[in-house]
Parts: C-alpha cells; sequence; structure tokens
C-alpha cells in the first residue's frame, strides 16, 4: 500500500534515534530522545486550504526538521510514518 496525502499535507519518515552521544556514551532505549529529522516520503498537491492558497514547497526525499509532537503517526506495512501540514514544517536541513 501507498499514502498519498490531500491538500497541504505531507508524509514523512522519522530518522534514527543518536545511539551515542558526541562524548560516546551509549544511549539506552528510554534516554533517547524522539528524533524530530526525517525524510519526506510523500507530498500532498497543495490548493486551497481555509481559503487560502497553499503552494507546495517541500519535495519528496528532503531531509526537514518538524514540530516535536506535530501530525499524526501511522503504521503502514511494519513502517511508521507521520502526516502532518506543511506548515508544522520548521527547516530543511541541508
Amino acid at each position: 500500500m501507498k499514502i498519498k496525502p490531500l491538500a497541504d499535507r505531507v508524509v514523512i519518515k522519522m530518522t534514527e534515534a543518536e545511539e551515542t552521544t558526541k562524548s560516546g556514551i551509549i544511549l539506552t532505549g528510554n534516554a533517547k530522545e524522539k528524533p524530530q529529522i526525517a525524510e519526506i516520503v510523500e507530498v500532498g498537491p497543495g490548493g486551497m486550504v481555509d481559503g487560502n492558497e497553499v503552494k507546495m514547497e517541500l519535495k519528496v526525499g528532503q531531509k526537514v526538521l518538524a514540530s516535536k509532537y506535530a501530525g499524526t503517526e501511522v503504521k503502514l506495512d511494519g513502517v511508521e510514518y507521520t502526516i502532518l501540514r506543511q506548515s508544522d514544517i520548521l527547516a530543511v536541513v541541508e
């Protein structure tokens, strides 16, 4: 199956959390922070949203920084995705 977002929504897949700190300390499962950097998997077409024209500026494959608790998490074929609005994307990571 494939997820195709509507309007100004994007589908992202979160990257894995860091296993070790910069100083080399190995983190346990509970100590890891929820990752905020994700890869865009699918992008909606944009269009009219709440009476305003929304142009999609994001592209599939870009790495982005997303709001920590934004969106809806879904699991499809054993893979976890998050569906959120383009406005919940804080920045593109280059």
